[in-house]
């Protein structure tokens, strides 16, 4: 069994990942929107709305009593913006600063946070 220091520094880790990533979806914007796949609408918008859900989600992860619903919602944003990775593995052209390996990384990787975030609600 995971001891609860050992827990609040999980929690800790996946907090600050979706705080970075959340903040960056509006300092690094135009990378993000040029990932948001072609058949989705207002690429913008779905910037802004992600990582502003980031964000409060990564905060609600330490508010007592909303905790559980924060990981929940982390897991499931997890599972909305999959399509953004499959669209960049499918298209490695138009990330060429990223190697192709690191794109298919990113498919594995994310059921790796999603399983994380679930662990977090218990």
């Amino acid at each position: 069994m995971i001891g609860v220091w050992a827990r609040r520094v999980m929690r800790a880790l996946f907090s600050l990942l979706f705080l970075v990533s959340g903040v960056a979806h509006f300092t690094n914007r135009a990378f993000f929107v040029s990932i948001v796949p072609p058949y989705l609408p207002w690429p913008g918008a779905l910037v802004a709305i992600s990582g502003i859900a980031e964000i409060v989600l990564a905060i609600g992860l330490w508010i007592p009593g909303w905790s559980r619903a924060a990981a929940w919602g982390l897991a499931g944003l997890l599972i909305a913006v999959f399509p953004a990775n499959i669209h960049m593995w499918m298209h490695p052209a138009l990330y060429p600063n990223i190697a192709p390996s690191a794109l298919l990384w990113r498919l594995p990787i994310q059921g790796v946070l999603v399983a994380w975030a679930y662990w977090l609600t218990k």
